[in-house]
């Protein structure tokens, strides 16, 4: 799989940009705030509907443009295919394949794979647990994309849930009142959604960690020249605690009952205490955990095996994703670099970003783009 043409619309600082690509290795090149980071950011969110930079789709349009666009061709298997996003900040996205509009914008994840390095990965290992939610999320959508309905489903319950959580505790507060019937009513609406959807959120997240197990110490042990005989883990801490976290009635189950116990705190908190959106991921290295223990190299190879777990088990489902390296080389010391830039010749496309062609490795050797910001 590969991308052979790109085309952006008043996308971040490209009013119309036509760039034409190849099988094998692309640099970009240019000094920083040329818009080269922003081309790939561009084929990235085409595959997942998100920003490795930003949270909101608003910094995606240009200054002054109602919407921006991305379009990409294709080419898997010698067929080569069109996708397309629209991006419409406050209102809904629109997408489509080929010319032909899809139901819902979320439809076009996972019809292109990227998996994509760049500096703000150091927020996996060093971040909050939503960093650590959010990688695992993704990966998910992107080997299972019907998942992406189901986040979606799940954080809108979840605004619904706490909006209703709020309210009670605010009528409440500094009174004694028993639950009227209709806060029960619509709360138990809510909960059997949160319970069905979180269930098998949290199972996959549960399967997708044991799957990641034996891709990330052999990542960890390619590229830290530290690693010794200290294998990288990963551990999947579900805010319920079930019998079995990887079977859905089960934690179906346990999220019921931890609801229930926790209903009293929820209204005085105003929000949702179970379910998902609490879950963590523990990172370790042999028996120390990466965050507040590994040192700034540690950090990096533990953020680039992640990464290296991801591009494996994509590849070991279907075709290679498409490798995006983002002002990554710099960062990286001399060993690191070398390591990662070997494997990454492997991938069938490589979209590499950097400020001198210098910080790109020789073992990437390929097509040069030299990026300079319109106007």
């Amino acid at each position: 799989m590969y991308v052979s043409h790109l085309t952006l619309h008043q996308f971040r600082s490209h009013a119309a940009l036509e760039v034409a690509l190849e099988p094998g290795v692309t640099a970009f090149l240019g000094p920083n705030g040329q818009g080269k980071t922003n081309i790939v950011e561009a084929v990235d969110y085409l595959a997942r509907l998100s920003s490795h930079r930003v949270a909101s789709d608003a910094p995606l349009v240009a200054q002054g443009a109602e919407q921006a666009l991305v379009r990409a061709a294709v080419v898997k298997d010698g067929r080569t295919a069109v996708l397309e996003v629209e991006i419409n900040p406050g209102r809904a996205n629109r997408a489509r394949v080929n010319r032909s509009p899809l139901p819902r914008a979320r439809d076009i994840v996972g019809l292109l794979r990227t998996v994509l390095f760049s500096p703000e990965d150091l927020s996996l290992v060093k971040g909050d647990p939503s960093e650590r939610r959010r990688f695992l999320d993704d990966l998910l959508v992107l080997r299972t994309p019907r998942l992406a309905g189901v986040r979606a489903d799940f954080d809108r319950v979840l605004k619904q849930r706490n909006a209703l959580l709020k309210q009670a505790g605010a009528e409440r507060r500094g009174r004694s009142s028993r639950p009227d019937e209709h806060f029960e009513s619509t709360l138990a609406v809510w909960d059997e959604q949160l319970v069905r959807l979180g269930s098998e959120i949290t199972a996959a997240r549960a399967a997708l960690v044991d799957d990641l197990l034996h891709p990330l110490a052999e990542a960890y042990a390619t590229v830290a020249k530290e690693s010794g005989r200290n294998e990288a883990t990963v551990t999947h801490q579900p805010s319920v605690v079930a019998e079995d976290p990887h079977d859905r009635e089960s934690l179906a189950q346990a999220y019921a009952t931890q609801l229930a116990e926790r209903r009293r705190e929820e209204v005085q908190r105003g929000l949702t205490l179970v379910g998902p959106h609490r879950d963590e991921l523990a990172l370790a290295v042999g028996t120390m955990p990466v965050k507040g223990y590994a040192s700034h190299g540690e950090t990096w190879s533990y953020a680039l095996a992640l990464r290296l777990a991801s591009y494996s088990l994509l590849r070991e489902e279907g075709d290679d994703p498409i490798l995006v390296l983002d002002d990554v080389f710099a960062e990286l010391d001399t060993d690191r670099r070398t390591r990662l830039a070997e494997i990454a010749a492997g991938a069938e496309q490589v979209l590499v970003t950097a400020a001198v062609e210098d910080d790109v490795p020789q073992a990437l050797a390929g097509a040069r783009v030299h990026v300079r910001r319109e106007g």
